[in-house]
């Protein structure tokens, strides 16, 4: 009879629990309907347990609900379950005319959602955090339309010259990730509970969205990506591996993705903050990943960003300036003179932070380049070349080596002096040997007989070679009237 009594008890008990979670529409079934059930005349007592939450289940429609304010604090997170439903329904923005009342609510709903993430009102649990990623998953989350030049088989344009692509959800899109920011930098999100939600797989297909071509959601997720990789050390390993595979993928395969620059832009803050020494895997990321990105036709669209990244490893560890001047070297465009005037406004950095024994490794492949932009037809790669000497620290570089330097670039100067067709670089051209020959008048007299020598010779091997030419055009000749007279 006792143990009747401990499971009628226990009955009533579990009950009580379901009426208190249909608040706001959802529950068992039963809790819905008075009639059905067993017990369905049975007296509930009140809730005993108000901190038991439930997923709603699903709705049909969308209808505005009360505004936080409006309902007591016990309530909020049963409330912020059902405005979190709202927002999943997704709407048609091509036709404006559309759902207009239900695409306001949802608005509506989404900024009231991030009002109170970011006023910090109330903690919210673990089902609500879930659900709630599980929205923002619903709406960012979503196949990307095809690129333009996909659809025309036109290049890729620079995106500063050209508006690009604008999503048409964005009214919505942008509240969601205002939201997810909200939620990211909360000082009340823990770290602990948020991973399992924001996991290996949401970083992933956070990073596919980064190829979207409206530069507005790439903001957006740059910054949000940022504040993952500060708040989520777990997770810093994995990001940083996963943005090597996007640059692999662009670079041996597609040489097509919208967000390489802003991925760069958060590297650079990243690399800004590496620990000295420099661990191995960075040093390989570098070399593998970084420098490589220098040859795909587009490096102008993001060069700014990767050029500051790669400053950033040259500035962290001195000894890489080597590395990277003979990666450049090696990438370093044949028929692309816009390239090469990024490459050497790049370089010229790079050697801003070079020291003297890193500088001698590299200097005579680095040189021998130099003077074939000397020579340069384009005037910009030129120019760009001879204002390498308007820098104090590369012009102390090339005085301290001039013993090597000079003879390999005075008779690329030779050239420009004497056959160069602009007159600005000619004037440039005759400032840089000024320059040699302050610095050494007699290294400088030496290369220049040197030069004529080498230029004396090169006029008798042409003069041998037309001596050559006559005699084989005269025994060319004599054959013939031979072989007429023979006939």
């Amino acid at each position: 009879m006792f143990k009747k009594i401990i499971k009628g008890g226990q009955r009533k008990s579990s009950k009580s629990n379901s009426t208190d979670a249909s608040l706001y529409g959802y529950g068992p079934p039963s809790s819905h309907n008075p009639g059905s059930g067993p017990n369905s005349n049975a007296v509930v007592a009140p809730a005993q347990n108000s901190d038991v939450l439930m997923v709603p289940p699903p709705m049909t429609t969308v209808e505005p609900l009360p505004s936080f304010r409006d309902v007591s604090v016990s309530e909020r997170q049963n409330l912020f379950m059902r405005k979190l439903q709202i927002c999943c329904f997704q709407f048609d923005f091509s036709d404006t005319l559309k759902s207009i009342r239900e695409k306001e609510i949802k608005r509506q709903t989404l900024l009231e959602l991030v009002d109170f993430i970011q006023s910090g009102s109330g903690k919210i649990s673990d089902v609500c955090q879930e659900e709630m990623i599980k929205m923002i998953g619903v709406n960012i989350f979503r196949c990307l339309p095809p690129a333009s030049h996909e659809n025309t088989g036109q290049e890729a344009t620079d995106p500063e010259e050209d508006e690009g692509y604008l999503e048409p959800t964005w009214p919505h899109l942008q509240i969601v990730y205002e939201l997810l920011l909200r939620y990211v930098v909360s000082s009340e999100t823990d770290t602990k509970v948020a991973k399992r939600y924001i996991d290996h797989s949401f970083v992933l297909k956070l990073l596919d969205l980064f190829d979207s071509e409206d530069h507005r959601e790439r903001e957006f997720l740059k910054t949000i990506l940022h504040r993952i990789y500060g708040k989520f050390m777990v997770h810093r390993p994995f990001i940083r591996k996963a943005i090597n595979n996007i640059f692999y993928r662009f670079i041996y395969e597609t040489e097509r993705h919208s967000g390489i620059g802003e991925l760069l832009e958060i590297l650079g803050s990243i690399i800004n903050g590496f620990a000295l020494p420099m661990k191995e895997e960075h040093k390989l990321f570098l070399v593998r990943a970084l420098i490589p990105l220098h040859k795909p036709k587009l490096v102008a669209m993001y060069h700014q960003q990767l050029s500051y990244c790669i400053i950033q490893f040259v500035e962290k560890d001195y000894k890489l300036a080597d590395t990277v001047i003979r990666g450049l070297l090696k990438y370093w465009p044949l028929t692309n003179c816009q390239k090469e005037v990024l490459f050497l406004g790049e370089l010229e950095e790079v050697l801003e932070a070079t020291q003297p024994a890193e500088f001698q490794r590299c200097m005579v492949p680095l040189f021998r380049q130099i003077a074939r932009c000397l020579n340069s037809s384009h005037f910009q790669v030129a120019e760009r070349a001879l204002f390498l000497w308007n820098n104090e620290h590369i012009v102390s570089l090339i005085a301290q080596n001039r013993q090597v330097i000079l003879p390999i670039i005075f008779e690329a100067l030779g050239k420009n002096i004497q056959n160069h067709w602009n007159q600005a670089i000619h004037g440039l051209t005759v400032n840089v040997q000024k320059m040699f020959m302050e610095m050494d008048a007699e290294l400088f007299d030496e290369c220049g007989r040197q030069f004529e020598e080498k230029a004396a010779r090169v006029q008798e091997v042409e003069e041998q070679r037309e001596i050559t030419w006559r005699k084989l055009a005269d025994a060319a000749a004599e054959r013939g009237e031979d072989h007429m007279v023979t006939v």
